[in-house]
């Protein structure tokens, strides 16, 4: 990998008191399509403790409340933790962080890193990837999305971020690959949904 020249808070603060929804979440049937493909991957219909990395407007947060006991949903960008907020409401505990330096404490039964790996940094990834893997329960899962093509001011490309948890010693059971964004769903629990839900 490289590029350690991580975006902040600054970069994100000052791209969405530009756009409203920068990223088309709430509005592009790609990023509808491609929430839906996510949610569809996870292995379970529901989990006790979610942590959502980089929740953005909150829109997948939204969807995530619907999957989750309790979601922590955390963001470097003030701005956009206060948008979250406005569409979640109490459904979604959303904080500003940054986890490179301040990574949540406690278990995650789920890990949704979507579209803000790469703009991390090589070194602040490894932070991040080191501590989600510490976070992760017997039976915990991460799930990764990130766009494929080229951005000029991201430090690191999406194949790249998944390269690089690609690496971590957890169990692949979800590969989705196009030419615009790969998905992947890993596990430290190898068993397919067949097995987990006895059908096999």
């Amino acid at each position: 990998m490289t590029g350690d020249r991580a975006l902040g808070a600054e970069y994100f603060d000052a791209t969405y008191e530009r756009h409203d929804d920068p990223w088309g979440l709430a509005t592009r049937w790609y990023e509808s399509r491609k929430r839906a493909i996510l949610l569809a991957s996870l292995p379970q219909e529901s989990y006790e403790r979610v942590l959502e990395i980089g929740p953005s407007i909150g829109v997948t947060t939204e969807a995530l409340a619907d999957r989750a006991t309790s979601l922590l949903s955390v963001d470097v960008s003030a701005t956009a933790v206060q948008r979250a907020r406005e569409r979640v409401g109490d459904r979604a505990i959303i904080e500003v962080r940054d986890v490179t330096t301040d990574f949540p404490e406690g278990e995650f039964d789920l890990v949704v890193l979507s579209e803000v790996g790469y703009y991390f940094g090589a070194a602040g990834l490894a932070a991040v990837l080191a501590s989600i893997v510490a976070a992760l329960p017997e039976q915990g899962t991460l799930v990764a999305c990130h766009w494929r093509h080229p951005v000029s001011d991201v430090p690191l490309s999406g194949d790249a971020v998944h390269e690089a948890i690609a690496g971590l010693g957890l169990h692949r059971l979800v590969r989705h690959e196009e030419e615009d964004f790969v998905l992947e769903v890993f596990s430290r629990d190898a068993r397919s949904v067949a097995r987990r839900t006895r059908l096999l």
